[in-house]
């Protein structure tokens, strides 16, 4: 939340709240694939880079493919306009979602491809199976981050694996990894934002 809506909410409870309400209530009959979608768009057409950021993210966690995303705003081209669905882009190049790398939809467009081909013979459905298959076992691979000993129980640090910045925490039975990128506004957070177990977003606290 801006610092402008939680004044907002601070100073006129009872308006926003129905405000925040009203919110909430739209769209709960839409799929959350598709009421994300809808977001993303509304944020590129009112040029919100905050908003654009936390809902992409948000639509990416709700199912959204990269190439959905990108289909949903040249889709929406009509309201949109070329300029703005540019400034998203750019937007999105800079986030550097390891998803929208142009080497991460090779293997998402073949799979796609075998699969329209797969509603006219019975033998392609096999392979698009297979295809699909492969596919998800392929995106569900392990990493090797750290020795199990390198980290004291209680403990937490940044790691960098392949690429993409990780915070990792150390609890008796369990580790917890969690991706350093802040979920509002896609900042790569430093490890310096981690003291101890506290992790603040250098851009908003």
């Amino acid at each position: 939340m801006s610092a402008a809506l939680d004044y907002l909410t601070k100073m006129r409870p009872e308006a926003m709240g129905h405000y925040f309400a009203f919110l909430k209530d739209c769209g709960t009959h839409l799929d959350p694939k598709t009421r994300a979608l809808i977001s993303v768009i509304t944020k590129v057409h009112a040029q919100t880079e905050r908003g654009l950021r936390q809902y992409l993210k948000r639509a990416l966690r709700d199912g959204c493919t990269p190439a959905e995303i990108l289909d949903a705003l040249l889709m929406a081209f009509p309201a949109l306009g070329l300029a703005k669905i540019v400034w998203a882009v750019d937007i999105i190049l800079a986030m550097d979602l390891p998803q929208f790398r142009l080497d991460a939809p090779a293997a998402a467009s073949a799979a796609s491809a075998t699969s329209a081909t797969s509603a006219t013979s019975a033998t392609s459905a096999t392979s698009a199976t297979s295809a699909a298959s492969a596919a998800s076992a392929a995106a569900a691979t392990w990493h090797d981050l750290m020795a199990a000993d390198a980290l004291a129980v209680g403990a937490a640090r940044r790691v960098e694996c392949d690429g993409r910045g990780l915070l990792v925490y150390r609890a008796d039975d369990e580790w917890r990894v969690y991706d350093s990128r802040c979920p509002h506004q896609a900042t790569d957070i430093p490890q310096p934002a981690l003291q101890g177990t506290t992790l603040t977003c250098p851009k908003h606290g």
